[in-house]
């Protein structure tokens, strides 16, 4: 098993010959990846002032950008592995700060069913929020059940306040930054299958 503390023996190279391979080296390779560059995390936090959480799902993106651009050969090696996997982290960032500064989600949100819940009394807006957030979590439950392997319950897991470290103890998960690196795989696989049912 490759850790942070065994990654920085790892060779750009060697790591994207692992992603290449498949299987359990393949795994043991998107560890080491994510161990490589973890520093970026403290660096873009401080230079974006953004909250921690966020920048680390910007870097968990980054990394299942680079390893998915790695396996298709999106990656042609044009520049280090270093510089391309900054680049990429750099873009998520700014993305980050985008989503917070524009009103997309105001935007995107259907506005009749709002303007009508402005004009319900208080007991019949709560009755409706209730009904529409039960047929929201219904559709991702049934998403959800769709998911292979261990996804499902990583994500519930997670969902019920879990830390990585505690997945990883209770799933026999070689250490947290292998659970984090799968949650995010499970999530970008979730987030096809609602994205494909709209």
């Amino acid at each position: 098993m490759l850790t942070s503390s065994t990654s920085a023996s790892v060779s750009e190279q060697q790591i994207v010959e692992g992603l290449k391979t498949g299987g359990l080296e393949r795994r043991k390779h998107e560890n080491a990846l994510f161990a490589q560059f973890m520093y970026l995390v403290k660096q873009y936090e401080k230079k974006y002032s953004l909250p921690e959480e966020e920048v680390l799902g910007a870097y968990s993106d980054t990394i299942l950008t680079v390893i998915t651009n790695v396996i298709n050969g999106s990656f042609e090696g044009r520049a280090s592995l270093k510089s391309y996997t900054n680049q990429i982290f750099m873009n998520k960032c700014v993305d980050v700060i985008r989503k917070k500064t524009t009103n997309k989600n105001v935007v995107n949100r259907p506005s009749s069913i709002d303007n009508l819940a402005d004009v319900l009394p208080d007991r019949t807006r709560n009755v409706i929020q209730s009904l529409i957030d039960k047929n929201e979590r219904y559709s991702l439950m049934e998403k959800l059940n769709t998911l292979a392997g261990k996804c499902k319950q990583i994500l519930l897991l997670y969902e019920d306040g879990y830390t990585d470290q505690e997945i990883a103890n209770q799933m026999d998960y070689k250490s947290a930054d292998v659970v984090k690196t799968s949650r995010m795989r499970c999530l970008e696989k979730l987030k096809e299958q609602i994205i494909s049912a709209r």
